[in-house]
Parts: C-alpha cells; structure tokens; sequence
C-alpha cells in the first residue's frame, strides 16, 4: 500500500485525443487509462496535467512519418481538438496544466523540458509525485527521469499508463530504466 500525503501530486501525462485510438498518433489503447486516472484523482489533493502543444510546424513532424524519434505525424498542435484532454478526462478545478514542445525547433517529451513544472510543482510544497498517462515509453518514462533529477520522489503508477512499445519490450525496458534511476513502481490498487 502506498498511503498518499500532503506533499504529494498526481502527474498525468499527456492523454489527449490525438494519442488515443482514432488520433493520429495513437497509443494501443490509450483511452484505457482513462477511468483509471479519474479513479486515482481522488487519492490526491494535488494534481498536474502536462499536454503537448506544438506549433504547426513542429521538428518532430514528417510528411512521411516513420514513428520513431524526429519522425512523427503531425499531432497535438495547438487550440487544436487533438490537443485537447480525452473527453471522459477529469481534469479538476486548479489542477497546474503544464504545456511542453511548444518551441519549433526543440523536441520536448518530458514534462520538465523548458518549463515552469518543477517550480510550480514546489511551490505548491509538492515532494513526490505519482506519474501515469501516455507513453510509458516516451513522454511518461522521460517525466519521470526528469522528476528524479528535479529532487522529486517519483513513483510510477504502471497499470495508469500505456506504451507504444515499438519495437516489442520497449515498455518493460522504459520501466526497469526508471525503477534503476530510482523511480518507485506502483499499481493503480496500491494508492490509498
């Protein structure tokens, strides 16, 4: 059991139309940790959101995408509806919503990376938080790294996000790569 503090904060990556199946960077069943997530909500009296939010033409877009680094469909540009949170998403009143990737020429899949996160997180007397979203492979395996290196405790609740996993087994490998940079691995049902 992983008993919930003051101090701690939900951080939900990235689950937005365009990473859930019919967008067009789909994850495998992204919008499966929907529900889960809004379970989990009520656990925390402090909670985050980050959300891509490219320009038009981002660095990462390609006319002829091959899904890896650098080569992506375009996706989540900005005020547009696949930026937009899933709609079944609660996203509470005050939650800090923290937009990444938002320059043309930087790639950013951690939410950490040229933002205010990590301040507006310890201004809010925030020492652990609790990851989960879209993908475990990327942007959620990245905000993690990056919360240890921001002096945060991190915990990684795993069946609250889903992976690309391309090639097969990047999902297990992203979560040892955490668990060894120190991260804490949890399941939706051990939050109290």
């Amino acid at each position: 059991m992983m008993e919930t503090r003051p101090t701690d904060a939900l951080l939900v990556v990235d689950v937005q139309n365009d990473f859930c199946p019919g967008g067009a960077l789909a994850v495998n069943k992204g919008d499966a940790v929907v529900p889960v997530i809004n379970r989990l909500l009520e656990h925390f009296d402090l909670h985050a959101f980050t959300r891509d939010w490219h320009p038009q033409d981002h660095c990462s877009f390609s006319a002829e995408p091959e899904f890896v680094d650098g080569s992506w469909p375009a996706h989540c540009i900005q005020s547009t509806p696949g930026a937009d949170f899933h709609p079944d998403l609660r996203v509470p009143a005050g939650a800090l919503i923290q937009d990444k990737a938002t320059r043309q020429d930087q790639e950013a899949y951690s939410g950490f990376q040229a933002t205010s996160l990590a301040e507006g997180l310890k201004a809010r007397g925030v020492s652990r938080i609790f990851v989960c979203g879209l993908a475990t492979d990327y942007c959620v395996k990245a905000t993690a790294l990056d919360g240890v290196r921001h002096g945060f405790e991190v915990v990684l609740v795993e069946d609250a996000c889903r992976a690309v996993d391309v090639p097969p087994g990047s999902s297990r490998l992203a979560v040892e790569e955490m668990r060894n940079a120190g991260v804490e691995v949890c399941t939706s049902g051990d939050v109290r």
